[in-house]
């Protein structure tokens, strides 16, 4: 099993820019592809980025770019630098890890005022 803490979330103004952590511990070792959903209230969840072992990136089309994401050294991290934020960005948003079952992280809130 994998555990998964993300950290990094908040308030920031349209435009600004924050930077969402995800943390893995427990089987790191078979872990494949991390990425980031986002659930706005009403809405469903929706993908926003992922990246395999291997490096290999996928983006939404709603962050193509604007967002960033990548792993940490010991490939038991995900980050996800968000710029140009807008109004429309805020939700809350997940990580998960595949190994290949999919873990998840408790979510993290991000608010973008206009």
């Amino acid at each position: 099993q994998v555990q998964l803490v993300e950290s990094g979330g908040g308030l920031v103004q349209s435009g600004g820019s924050l930077r969402l952590s995800c943390a893995a511990s427990g089987s790191i070792f078979s872990i494949t592809t991390m990425g980031w959903y986002r659930q706005a209230p009403g809405k469903g969840r929706e993908l926003v980025a992922t990246i395999t072992n291997h490096g290999s990136t996928y983006y939404a089309d709603f962050v193509k770019g604007r967002f960033t994401i990548a792993r940490g050294v010991t490939q038991n991290t995900v980050y996800l630098q968000m710029n140009s934020l807008k109004p429309e960005d805020t939700a809350v948003y997940l990580c998960y890890a595949e190994t290949p079952y999919r873990s998840w992280g408790q979510g993290t809130q991000v608010t973008v005022s206009s």
